[in-house]
Protein backbone atom coordinates (compact mmCIF):
# COMPACT_ATOMS: atom_id res chain seq x y z
CA UNK A 1 0.00 0.00 0.00
CA UNK A 2 1.40 3.06 -0.53
CA UNK A 3 1.83 5.92 0.94
CA UNK A 4 -0.14 9.16 0.90
CA UNK A 5 2.27 12.43 1.53
CA UNK A 6 1.21 16.06 1.96
CA UNK A 7 2.01 18.71 -0.94
CA UNK A 8 5.03 19.82 1.48
CA UNK A 9 6.40 16.26 0.45
CA UNK A 10 6.63 16.44 -2.85
CA UNK A 11 10.11 16.08 -4.80
CA UNK A 12 11.74 18.81 -5.86
CA UNK A 13 15.08 20.62 -6.24
CA UNK A 14 16.86 22.58 -3.51
CA UNK A 15 17.46 26.57 -4.74
CA UNK A 16 20.66 27.33 -5.92
CA UNK A 17 22.65 29.75 -3.17
CA UNK A 18 22.28 32.16 -5.29
CA UNK A 19 18.85 32.89 -4.09
CA UNK A 20 20.35 33.61 -0.94
CA UNK A 21 21.43 37.97 -0.90
CA UNK A 22 25.47 38.15 -0.28
CA UNK A 23 25.04 40.04 2.96
CA UNK A 24 23.01 37.26 4.19
CA UNK A 25 25.22 34.64 2.92
CA UNK A 26 28.22 37.19 4.52
CA UNK A 27 26.42 37.14 8.11
CA UNK A 28 25.80 33.49 8.47
CA UNK A 29 29.00 32.06 7.27
CA UNK A 30 30.49 34.71 10.02
CA UNK A 31 28.21 32.85 13.16
CA UNK A 32 30.09 29.65 11.68
CA UNK A 33 33.37 27.84 13.49
CA UNK A 34 32.46 29.36 16.61
CA UNK A 35 32.38 25.94 18.09
CA UNK A 36 28.57 26.23 18.69
CA UNK A 37 26.53 24.38 15.65
CA UNK A 38 24.58 27.89 13.77
CA UNK A 39 20.35 27.60 14.41
CA UNK A 40 19.01 30.78 13.50
CA UNK A 41 16.94 33.54 12.35
CA UNK A 42 17.76 36.34 10.27
CA UNK A 43 15.62 38.92 9.28
CA UNK A 44 16.19 42.19 7.20
CA UNK A 45 13.67 44.16 8.34
CA UNK A 46 13.79 46.58 4.85
CA UNK A 47 12.33 44.19 3.17
CA UNK A 48 9.32 44.11 5.34
CA UNK A 49 9.12 48.17 5.53
CA UNK A 50 9.25 48.15 1.67
CA UNK A 51 6.10 45.48 1.21
CA UNK A 52 4.54 47.84 3.95
CA UNK A 53 4.90 50.88 1.85
CA UNK A 54 3.77 49.02 -1.40
CA UNK A 55 0.44 48.10 0.41
CA UNK A 56 -0.44 51.34 1.85
CA UNK A 57 0.44 53.15 -1.42
CA UNK A 58 -2.03 50.85 -3.27
CA UNK A 59 -5.05 51.23 -0.63
CA UNK A 60 -7.27 54.22 -0.44
CA UNK A 61 -6.84 56.97 2.15
CA UNK A 62 -9.61 55.62 4.64
CA UNK A 63 -7.85 52.39 4.79
CA UNK A 64 -5.56 52.09 7.62
CA UNK A 65 -2.83 49.00 7.61
CA UNK A 66 -2.53 47.45 11.43
CA UNK A 67 0.59 44.88 11.36
CA UNK A 68 -0.70 41.96 13.03
CA UNK A 69 2.31 41.06 15.42
CA UNK A 70 1.75 37.92 16.08
CA UNK A 71 3.54 36.66 13.18
CA UNK A 72 6.59 38.20 14.03
CA UNK A 73 7.77 40.09 17.19
CA UNK A 74 10.97 40.63 17.15
CA UNK A 75 11.62 44.18 17.66
CA UNK A 76 13.69 45.34 15.03
CA UNK A 77 10.94 44.04 12.86
CA UNK A 78 8.29 45.57 14.37
CA UNK A 79 10.64 49.17 14.65
CA UNK A 80 11.35 48.92 10.87
CA UNK A 81 7.56 48.50 10.11
CA UNK A 82 6.37 51.15 12.62
CA UNK A 83 6.86 54.06 10.38
CA UNK A 84 4.88 52.55 7.95
CA UNK A 85 2.10 51.11 9.17
CA UNK A 86 -1.41 52.49 10.79
CA UNK A 87 -0.73 50.66 14.05
CA UNK A 88 -0.49 47.15 15.46
CA UNK A 89 -2.84 44.16 15.79
CA UNK A 90 -1.97 42.49 19.45
CA UNK A 91 -3.35 39.75 21.03
CA UNK A 92 -1.08 39.17 24.01
CA UNK A 93 -0.17 41.38 26.96
CA UNK A 94 3.82 41.32 25.66
CA UNK A 95 2.73 42.21 22.20
CA UNK A 96 0.88 45.51 24.03
CA UNK A 97 3.93 46.54 25.48
CA UNK A 98 6.17 46.29 22.24
CA UNK A 99 3.73 48.17 20.39
CA UNK A 100 3.49 50.94 22.95
CA UNK A 101 6.89 51.00 23.16
CA UNK A 102 7.68 51.12 19.99
CA UNK A 103 5.02 53.69 18.85
CA UNK A 104 2.45 55.09 21.07
CA UNK A 105 0.06 57.84 20.09
CA UNK A 106 0.27 61.78 20.75
CA UNK A 107 -2.70 61.35 22.92
CA UNK A 108 -0.94 58.88 24.76
CA UNK A 109 -3.00 55.89 23.75
CA UNK A 110 -1.94 52.93 22.14
CA UNK A 111 -2.14 52.48 18.61
CA UNK A 112 -3.23 49.11 18.40
CA UNK A 113 -6.00 47.09 18.20
CA UNK A 114 -6.53 43.88 19.96
CA UNK A 115 -7.56 40.37 18.98
CA UNK A 116 -7.94 36.33 20.24
CA UNK A 117 -10.37 34.42 21.97
CA UNK A 118 -10.21 33.66 25.37
CA UNK A 119 -8.53 36.99 27.02
CA UNK A 120 -8.41 37.11 30.84
CA UNK A 121 -9.04 39.67 32.91
CA UNK A 122 -5.55 41.13 33.52
CA UNK A 123 -4.79 40.92 29.68
CA UNK A 124 -8.40 43.26 29.64
CA UNK A 125 -7.55 45.18 32.39
CA UNK A 126 -4.15 46.02 30.44
CA UNK A 127 -5.74 47.18 26.84
CA UNK A 128 -8.22 49.02 28.57
CA UNK A 129 -5.80 50.85 30.68
CA UNK A 130 -3.65 51.60 27.47
CA UNK A 131 -6.77 52.85 25.80
CA UNK A 132 -6.81 50.46 22.45
CA UNK A 133 -8.53 51.74 19.71
CA UNK A 134 -10.64 49.11 19.51
CA UNK A 135 -10.74 45.56 22.01
CA UNK A 136 -12.23 42.66 19.26
CA UNK A 137 -14.64 41.11 21.54
CA UNK A 138 -15.65 37.61 20.90
CA UNK A 139 -18.33 36.83 23.04
CA UNK A 140 -21.25 38.59 25.27
CA UNK A 141 -19.34 37.87 28.34
CA UNK A 142 -16.04 38.91 27.18
CA UNK A 143 -18.05 42.43 26.83
CA UNK A 144 -19.23 41.92 30.26
CA UNK A 145 -15.47 41.61 31.21
CA UNK A 146 -14.52 44.76 29.54
CA UNK A 147 -17.31 46.91 30.61
CA UNK A 148 -16.70 45.98 34.55
CA UNK A 149 -13.05 46.72 33.74
CA UNK A 150 -14.08 49.96 32.32
CA UNK A 151 -16.47 51.04 35.10
CA UNK A 152 -13.60 50.60 37.67
CA UNK A 153 -10.95 52.59 36.07
CA UNK A 154 -13.02 55.46 34.91
CA UNK A 155 -12.72 55.29 31.25
CA UNK A 156 -15.27 54.10 28.18
CA UNK A 157 -13.33 51.36 26.95
CA UNK A 158 -13.70 51.29 22.64
CA UNK A 159 -15.06 47.47 21.36
CA UNK A 160 -15.88 46.26 18.34
CA UNK A 161 -17.93 42.82 18.02
CA UNK A 162 -16.17 40.03 16.09
CA UNK A 163 -18.19 38.44 13.68
CA UNK A 164 -18.20 34.64 12.54
CA UNK A 165 -20.00 35.31 9.50
CA UNK A 166 -22.61 32.79 7.74
CA UNK A 167 -20.77 32.87 4.72
CA UNK A 168 -18.23 34.52 3.22
CA UNK A 169 -16.95 35.19 -0.89
CA UNK A 170 -13.40 34.94 0.09
CA UNK A 171 -11.17 31.62 -0.75
CA UNK A 172 -7.92 30.79 1.15
CA UNK A 173 -5.52 27.77 3.01
CA UNK A 174 -7.28 28.64 6.35
CA UNK A 175 -10.50 29.61 6.69
CA UNK A 176 -11.82 30.82 10.12
CA UNK A 177 -15.39 31.84 9.07
CA UNK A 178 -18.46 30.48 7.68
CA UNK A 179 -17.41 27.20 9.82
CA UNK A 180 -18.31 26.88 13.75
CA UNK A 181 -15.48 27.89 15.54
CA UNK A 182 -14.01 29.38 18.82
CA UNK A 183 -13.74 32.67 16.88
CA UNK A 184 -16.01 35.61 17.21
CA UNK A 185 -19.85 35.58 17.56
CA UNK A 186 -21.88 33.61 14.88
CA UNK A 187 -23.85 35.50 12.46
CA UNK A 188 -26.99 34.66 13.86
CA UNK A 189 -26.50 35.91 17.52
CA UNK A 190 -25.20 39.11 16.29
CA UNK A 191 -28.43 41.38 17.06
CA UNK A 192 -29.24 39.37 20.20
CA UNK A 193 -25.76 40.28 21.19
CA UNK A 194 -25.44 43.78 20.18
CA UNK A 195 -28.95 44.53 22.39
CA UNK A 196 -26.76 44.09 25.46
CA UNK A 197 -23.72 45.46 24.47
CA UNK A 198 -25.11 48.73 23.97
CA UNK A 199 -26.85 48.81 26.75
CA UNK A 200 -24.00 48.04 28.73
CA UNK A 201 -22.07 50.56 31.41
CA UNK A 202 -18.41 52.21 29.93
CA UNK A 203 -18.46 50.40 26.52
CA UNK A 204 -18.53 52.25 23.33
CA UNK A 205 -19.42 49.88 20.46
CA UNK A 206 -17.66 51.58 17.80
CA UNK A 207 -18.01 48.92 14.47
CA UNK A 208 -16.94 44.50 13.76
CA UNK A 209 -14.31 42.72 12.95
CA UNK A 210 -14.15 39.76 10.75
CA UNK A 211 -11.01 37.81 10.36
CA UNK A 212 -12.67 35.06 7.75
CA UNK A 213 -9.63 33.40 5.86
CA UNK A 214 -6.05 32.99 5.74
CA UNK A 215 -3.49 32.37 2.69
CA UNK A 216 -5.61 34.23 -0.03
CA UNK A 217 -3.45 34.84 -3.38
CA UNK A 218 -6.57 36.24 -5.00
CA UNK A 219 -6.96 39.97 -5.27
CA UNK A 220 -10.62 39.61 -6.89
CA UNK A 221 -11.47 37.60 -3.90
CA UNK A 222 -9.93 39.57 -1.52
CA UNK A 223 -11.73 43.05 -2.73
CA UNK A 224 -15.00 41.30 -3.28
CA UNK A 225 -14.66 40.52 0.65
CA UNK A 226 -13.61 43.77 1.62
CA UNK A 227 -16.79 45.31 -0.22
CA UNK A 228 -18.71 42.22 1.85
CA UNK A 229 -17.42 43.87 4.99
CA UNK A 230 -17.91 47.30 4.78
CA UNK A 231 -21.61 46.56 3.16
CA UNK A 232 -22.28 44.26 6.16
CA UNK A 233 -21.21 46.17 8.74
CA UNK A 234 -23.09 48.93 7.80
CA UNK A 235 -26.17 47.09 7.35
CA UNK A 236 -26.31 45.50 10.40
CA UNK A 237 -24.77 48.83 12.23
CA UNK A 238 -27.93 50.69 11.02
CA UNK A 239 -30.47 47.69 11.83
CA UNK A 240 -29.27 47.51 15.57
CA UNK A 241 -28.60 50.81 16.32
CA UNK A 242 -24.88 51.14 16.24
CA UNK A 243 -22.67 54.18 15.49
CA UNK A 244 -20.37 52.86 12.76
CA UNK A 245 -16.93 54.13 12.94
CA UNK A 246 -14.62 51.38 12.98
CA UNK A 247 -14.21 48.06 10.34
CA UNK A 248 -11.69 45.81 10.58
CA UNK A 249 -11.23 43.29 7.98
CA UNK A 250 -8.80 41.36 9.23
CA UNK A 251 -6.17 39.71 7.29
CA UNK A 252 -5.70 36.90 5.11
CA UNK A 253 -3.68 38.20 2.30
CA UNK A 254 -1.41 34.95 1.19
CA UNK A 255 2.31 34.78 0.80
CA UNK A 256 3.42 33.00 -3.04
CA UNK A 257 5.17 29.59 -2.51
CA UNK A 258 6.60 27.56 -4.98
CA UNK A 259 4.84 27.39 -8.39
CA UNK A 260 1.76 30.11 -6.59
CA UNK A 261 1.40 33.27 -8.50
CA UNK A 262 1.91 36.20 -6.37
CA UNK A 263 -0.72 38.41 -4.65
CA UNK A 264 -1.36 41.34 -7.02
CA UNK A 265 -1.16 44.34 -4.81
CA UNK A 266 -1.81 47.17 -7.06
CA UNK A 267 -5.09 45.10 -8.60
CA UNK A 268 -6.38 44.73 -4.63
CA UNK A 269 -5.67 48.68 -4.39
CA UNK A 270 -7.47 49.27 -8.22
CA UNK A 271 -10.92 47.13 -6.77
CA UNK A 272 -10.68 48.37 -3.10
CA UNK A 273 -11.00 52.34 -4.55
CA UNK A 274 -13.89 51.35 -5.82
CA UNK A 275 -15.34 50.64 -2.22
CA UNK A 276 -17.09 53.57 -0.60
CA UNK A 277 -17.44 53.55 3.29
CA UNK A 278 -19.79 56.00 5.06
CA UNK A 279 -18.29 59.39 5.89
CA UNK A 280 -16.06 59.34 9.59
CA UNK A 281 -16.06 54.84 9.25
CA UNK A 282 -12.42 53.64 8.94
CA UNK A 283 -11.60 50.44 7.58
CA UNK A 284 -8.90 48.21 8.95
CA UNK A 285 -6.60 45.76 7.24
CA UNK A 286 -4.49 43.73 9.66
CA UNK A 287 -1.58 41.66 7.41
CA UNK A 288 0.78 39.62 8.99
CA UNK A 289 2.68 36.74 6.88
CA UNK A 290 2.19 39.41 4.16
CA UNK A 291 4.96 42.00 5.47
CA UNK A 292 7.01 39.67 7.23
CA UNK A 293 7.41 36.17 5.52
CA UNK A 294 9.82 37.55 2.61
CA UNK A 295 12.32 39.31 5.44
CA UNK A 296 13.59 36.29 6.92
CA UNK A 297 15.25 33.33 6.67
CA UNK A 298 16.49 30.27 8.67
CA UNK A 299 19.64 28.43 9.23
CA UNK A 300 20.84 25.44 10.70
CA UNK A 301 23.80 23.70 10.69
CA UNK A 302 24.41 20.31 8.68
CA UNK A 303 25.25 17.93 11.95
CA UNK A 304 25.24 14.44 9.88
CA UNK A 305 24.81 13.14 6.86
CA UNK A 306 23.95 9.60 6.29
CA UNK A 307 22.09 6.52 4.55
CA UNK A 308 19.63 4.03 5.81
CA UNK A 309 18.17 1.79 3.87
CA UNK A 310 18.91 3.49 0.25
CA UNK A 311 17.60 6.54 1.43
CA UNK A 312 19.89 9.87 2.62
CA UNK A 313 19.03 12.14 5.80
CA UNK A 314 20.52 15.43 6.40
CA UNK A 315 20.15 16.02 9.95
CA UNK A 316 20.20 19.53 11.17
CA UNK A 317 21.02 21.46 14.44
CA UNK A 318 17.06 22.24 14.99
CA UNK A 319 14.00 21.35 12.85
CA UNK A 320 10.55 21.93 14.87
CA UNK A 321 11.06 23.23 18.01
CA UNK A 322 12.95 25.94 15.76
CA UNK A 323 10.94 26.01 12.79
CA UNK A 324 7.60 24.08 12.83
CA UNK A 325 5.86 25.90 10.24
CA UNK A 326 6.26 23.44 7.10
CA UNK A 327 5.08 20.51 8.89
CA UNK A 328 2.39 21.86 10.92
CA UNK A 329 0.71 23.74 8.59
CA UNK A 330 1.71 21.78 5.16
CA UNK A 331 3.53 25.22 3.37
CA UNK A 332 5.66 24.13 0.27
CA UNK A 333 8.97 25.75 1.63
CA UNK A 334 12.28 24.82 -0.01
CA UNK A 335 15.74 25.35 1.29
CA UNK A 336 19.45 26.10 -0.05
CA UNK A 337 22.80 24.64 0.74
CA UNK A 338 25.19 27.15 1.97
CA UNK A 339 28.62 25.86 1.93
CA UNK A 340 31.01 25.97 4.71
CA UNK A 341 34.25 25.70 3.75
CA UNK A 342 36.07 25.46 7.74
CA UNK A 343 36.17 22.24 9.12
CA UNK A 344 37.99 20.20 11.53
CA UNK A 345 41.13 18.23 9.54
CA UNK A 346 40.86 15.35 12.38
CA UNK A 347 37.44 14.17 11.26
CA UNK A 348 35.70 12.56 8.73
CA UNK A 349 33.14 14.93 6.78
CA UNK A 350 30.04 12.62 5.50
CA UNK A 351 28.68 14.10 2.15
CA UNK A 352 26.06 13.38 -0.08
CA UNK A 353 26.17 14.23 -3.77
CA UNK A 354 23.91 14.85 -6.70
CA UNK A 355 20.75 13.03 -4.74
CA UNK A 356 17.37 13.41 -2.89
CA UNK A 357 17.40 13.68 0.63
CA UNK A 358 15.27 13.86 3.49
CA UNK A 359 15.71 17.14 6.15
CA UNK A 360 15.39 15.97 9.43
CA UNK A 361 16.17 17.95 13.12
CA UNK A 362 17.35 17.12 16.41
CA UNK A 363 13.99 15.90 18.36
CA UNK A 364 13.49 12.22 19.46
CA UNK A 365 10.55 12.25 16.87
CA UNK A 366 9.83 11.27 13.12
CA UNK A 367 7.53 14.28 12.98
CA UNK A 368 10.58 16.18 13.10
CA UNK A 369 10.91 16.48 9.59
CA UNK A 370 10.91 19.53 7.18
CA UNK A 371 11.49 18.02 3.97
CA UNK A 372 11.67 15.46 2.13
CA UNK A 373 12.97 14.47 -1.42
CA UNK A 374 14.83 17.11 -2.46
CA UNK A 375 17.19 17.10 -4.86
CA UNK A 376 20.90 18.49 -3.99
CA UNK A 377 24.31 19.16 -5.76
CA UNK A 378 25.72 18.66 -2.74
CA UNK A 379 25.52 18.49 0.95
CA UNK A 380 28.08 17.76 3.72
CA UNK A 381 28.21 17.59 7.44
CA UNK A 382 28.83 21.57 8.75
CA UNK A 383 27.50 23.10 5.83
CA UNK A 384 24.25 25.38 6.57
CA UNK A 385 20.70 24.12 5.04
CA UNK A 386 18.74 27.79 4.77
CA UNK A 387 15.15 28.22 4.17
CA UNK A 388 13.79 31.69 2.79
CA UNK A 389 10.55 32.80 3.76
CA UNK A 390 10.58 32.09 7.28
CA UNK A 391 10.16 35.77 8.59
CA UNK A 392 6.38 34.52 9.47
CA UNK A 393 5.25 31.74 12.26
CA UNK A 394 8.97 30.86 12.18
CA UNK A 395 10.17 31.46 16.03
CA UNK A 396 7.25 32.50 17.10
CA UNK A 397 5.69 29.09 15.96
CA UNK A 398 8.16 26.87 17.17
CA UNK A 399 8.14 24.45 19.60
CA UNK A 400 10.67 25.49 21.72
CA UNK A 401 10.98 23.40 25.04
CA UNK A 402 10.03 20.21 23.46
CA UNK A 403 13.89 18.12 24.74
CA UNK A 404 14.43 21.83 26.34
CA UNK A 405 17.46 22.59 23.66
CA UNK A 406 18.54 25.88 23.35
CA UNK A 407 16.06 28.12 21.22
CA UNK A 408 17.10 29.41 17.72
CA UNK A 409 18.70 32.55 17.92
CA UNK A 410 17.49 35.70 15.99
CA UNK A 411 19.98 38.07 13.96
CA UNK A 412 19.01 41.81 12.42
CA UNK A 413 21.31 42.12 8.80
Amino acid sequence: MSIQLPPSAAPRSAYPVDVLPVPLRRRLLDLTGTGTPVSAYVYDGSVAAERARELRAALPGWAAVYYAMKANSFPGVVEALAPHVDGFEVASRAELDLALGVRPAPDGRARAVAAGPAKSAPLLTALVRAGVEAINAESLLELHRISRVAVAEGVRARVALRVNPAEIPVTGSLRMGGVPSQFGVAEPDVPEVLREAVRLPALDVTGFHVHAASGNLDADSHAAYLRWCVEWSVRTARENGVDLRHIDIGGGIGVAFEGEKPFDVARFGELAGQVEPPAGVRVLLEPGRFLVADCGWYAAEVIDVKASYGKWFVMLRGGINHFQLPTSWDIVHNMAVLPVGHWPDDRPRPAVENARVTVVGELCTPEDTLLRDVRVDRVRAGDLVVFPCAGSYGWEFAMHRFLGHPVAERHLL
